[in-house]
């Protein structure tokens, strides 16, 4: 198993927009040669022509994760480009924003088809890889939904939820048989990526992400930094853990506060609902790393960098202690 960036091979779905195409452009400027998949084609070349432009190396693979036949066929390209495969990244997804009664059966199925069993068609072309690579990193982006349900987006949290069931077993079994095989679930709070655009939305308003809203570059470093270091699980965003924790803790009195708060916060007041080309069930332009989200963004997340590095937190901690006691000391002289 590679344990540097540099050099190694990375498969990302979802790699034409949002976290998928900041990962992507992040993982080839340090030296990783990226498998980039997703439906639309277009950008996905020009995302490829753009690294290998810049000095990198780039493979672009058109494929709809929820076909098996091709995502099989991706997995067979990465190896047969860069003779294997030392990390590979399930990222790609898609959403619904409405009340479950009020969006058809055909939608619903859509979302499990993208969200969750393309996670289980890349783990299962990406297994045999890694194997052969003696082995690798698996890492599945689920999403803070996958500990705590929102409503208007139902199916998008039954389908993130699933993806946590999916990943922790797969984890279990592949340790129980000693596999070298390491698998991470990535949890993101709400990030600023084209999701509003891409989203299809049966409400009477444009759709909204509920704050606190934080940038894809969160996501993309927690994604590489687990490709070198692997990790169990990691949330992105405090504001995403708090809401985890509370759903645990109180999950009735949760109940009741995201019932008062949660529908208006999908919303954008006094914007009604406009056309669009939603991805739903075909490819809609993309090619952009973040979204039209008008409130503030976080561009980092305190909570989750001292959640990937103890040690420097603990020692940034312990020094900051130590400066306030010393001008504490010297005062009191």
């Amino acid at each position: 198993m590679a344990h540097r960036l540099e050099g190694q091979v990375i498969v990302i779905t979802g790699a034409s927009s949002g976290i998928g195409l900041v990962t992507a452009r992040m993982a080839a400027k340090q030296g990783a040669k990226v498998v980039l998949a997703a439906r639309n084609a277009e950008d996905l070349h020009k995302l490829a022509a753009e690294i290998n432009g810049s000095g990198g190396q780039a493979l672009a693979v058109p494929t709809d994760v929820g076909n098996w036949e091709q995502v099989k066929y991706l997995a067979d390209e990465a190896e047969r480009r860069f003779g294997g495969v030392d990390t590979w990244v399930n990222d790609a997804g898609v959403s619904i924003y409405g009340r479950i009664e009020e969006v058809p059966l055909p939608d619903h199925r859509r979302v499990f088809e993208t969200n969750f069993w393309g996670v289980v068609h890349g783990c299962m072309a990406a297994l045999p890889l890694l194997r052969r690579r003696g082995g690798g990193s698996l890492i599945n982006v689920g999403s803070v939904l996958s500990d705590r349900a929102i409503p208007v987006q139902a199916m998008y949290s039954a389908s993130k939820h699933a993806v946590k069931g999916f990943t922790d077993g797969l984890r279990m079994e592949l340790e129980k048989a000693g596999d070298r095989v390491t698998v991470t679930l990535i949890k993101p709070s709400a990030i600023n990526t084209p999701y509003l655009d891409h989203a299809k939305n049966y409400q009477e308003t444009e759709p909204n992400l509920p704050p606190p809203v934080y940038a894809p570059e969160t996501v993309a470093e927690a994604i590489l930094h687990c490709a070198t270091h692997p990790e169990r699980e990691v949330t992105i965003g405090g504001g995403g853990r708090v809401l985890a924790a509370l759903g645990q803790l109180a999950p009735r009195l949760m109940d009741k506060m995201m019932e008062r708060i949660t529908f208006d916060q999908q919303k954008q007041a006094g914007e009604p609902a406009r056309p669009r080309q939603d991805n739903l069930h075909r490819p809609a332009p993309d090619g952009r790393e973040r979204g039209p989200y008008k409130g503030h963004v976080m561009e980092s997340s305190l909570y989750t960098k001292a959640a990937l590095h103890p040690l420097v937190s603990a020692a940034i901690v312990a020094g900051t202690g130590l400066a306030i006691a010393g001008l504490v000391g010297a005062r009191r002289r």
